[in-house]
């Protein structure tokens, strides 16, 4: 039960810190830090491997770069869908 809290945790801080990064940020509070945090960790294995520090099951470094590279994605699709350009 702790360990599971501990991945949620991380996801969510995972997640804000990646939506920090990239420009445009990511909607949806606390589940939308979850959700970019748990996509990132996977993203960030696929692409940069599982090296660093490893916390509650997340390679933070790669996760975190996952995460921001999710969140832009989906800012410019988001722009993309809605006709904004900037």
């Amino acid at each position: 039960m702790i360990s599971l809290l501990i991945t949620i945790i991380m996801a969510i801080v995972i997640g804000a810190i990646g939506s920090a990064i990239a420009p445009g940020g990511m909607s949806g509070g606390i589940i939308g830090s979850m959700i970019a945090g748990f996509v990132g960790a996977w993203l960030g294995a696929l692409l940069l491997g599982t090296w660093g520090p490893i916390i509650g099951g997340f390679a933070v470094v790669p996760a975190i770069v996952g995460a921001a590279i999710f969140v832009f994605l989906l800012t410019l699709l988001s722009r993309t869908l809605n006709g904004k350009q900037s």
